[in-house]
């Protein structure tokens, strides 16, 4: 996946639309928060081997691809706004989380 191509592209499709007047943080933030909750109802109510079990069903699979997709785009317009580093900043709190739950 090509972070800075994909951001790119949103950031054109976004200015295509006249959309980065609403691309505050705080609205790409609430709207990553209702595409999670989109892409939470597909678990909700499913025991563990149910959920493991969508990969089987190529329909529900592919609507829980697009919520994925969805709450993705999001958090990468949100790191374009910001200035934020994605693969920088997950190779720091990887560094942060392996001093906090070392392997055993």
């Amino acid at each position: 996946m090509d972070v800075a191509h994909i951001q790119q592209q949103l950031r054109e499709f976004a200015v295509a639309r006249d959309w980065p007047q609403f691309h505050t943080p705080k609205n790409l933030v609430m709207a990553m928060s209702v595409e999670m909750a989109e892409l939470l109802e597909h678990f909700q109510w499913l025991t563990p081997e149910q959920a493991v079990a969508l990969k089987d069903d190529p329909a529900r699979l592919d609507a829980v691809g697009q919520e994925m997709a969805d709450v993705m785009m999001y958090m990468l317009r949100l790191a374009d706004v910001l200035g934020v580093d994605l693969g920088d900043a997950i190779a720091r709190k990887m560094v942060l989380n392996a001093i906090k739950y070392p392997a055993p």
